[in-house]
């Protein structure tokens, strides 16, 4: 694959994507409209897969006093309760102690307002600059280009770059995949990961994108 085909493997990417739910962290924007959400279920997503995720933010978020789910909600609720709601996604004894100190940091740092930077976002608790890049991207819409492991794999399986690690591919991909594809990027090709592109054995035969995969050629 080389940048000229970065459009027609969106296309086929994109029609992929339709064909099967989305992502966990896209169901909650659009059932909350808000980058809070957004920014507390990526943080739980971490290492863990969709399903076990939307049952923790469920949970949590059902504990909301108001009409959503605020970092309010989080200063209230006890550490130990906080645990007792997610479990069991991944590392959840550190998710619980990130989230229980983020409405301080955010309060202390940013007046209590979320900022929709990736540089500011990674001065939470607990985000790293996936977290920070699906944030911005997700939940403030704005352009940002989120790596995860399937972002990463699959792109250097179709040979369109040739990276070593998460933040290498992300600095990559932001000379060149045009600005209008950063969004929706990590959204297909997470899609992709968890249907057909898999670490291992790949359904590769009947994949739209099979004559533009260096692994393929």
């Amino acid at each position: 694959m080389t940048v000229d085909d970065i459009p027609s493997v969106d296309r086929a990417l994109k029609r992929e994507f339709k064909a099967h739910s989305a992502p966990i962290i896209e169901l909650i924007e659009a059932q909350t409209h808000d980058p809070f959400c957004v920014l507390v279920g990526t943080i739980l997503s971490a290492r863990t897969k969709d399903a076990c995720t939307a049952g923790a933010v469920r949970r949590l978020f059902a504990e909301a006093e108001g009409e959503r789910f605020a970092p309010s909600d989080l200063e209230r609720l006890p550490e130990a309760k906080i645990e007792k709601l997610i479990f069991p996604v991944g590392f959840y004894h550190d998710k619980a102690r990130h989230l229980k100190a983020l409405p301080k940091v955010l309060r202390e740092k940013f007046g209590g307002v979320l900022p929709n930077t990736v540089e500011e976002l990674c001065e939470l608790p607990g985000v790293g600059r996936k977290t920070a890049n699906l944030t911005v991207a997700v939940g403030f819409d704005l352009p940002a280009i989120c790596v995860d492991v399937h972002v990463h794999r699959i792109c250097n399986r179709l040979g369109l770059i040739k990276t070593k690690t998460p933040l290498e591919t992300e600095m990559t991909l932001r000379k060149i995949l045009p600005v209008r594809y950063w969004k929706t990027w990590n959204s297909h090709l997470v899609s992709f990961g968890q249907t057909r592109c898999a670490p291992l054995r790949p359904k590769c035969e009947g994949c739209p994108i099979r004559r533009f995969c260096e692994a393929q050629a």
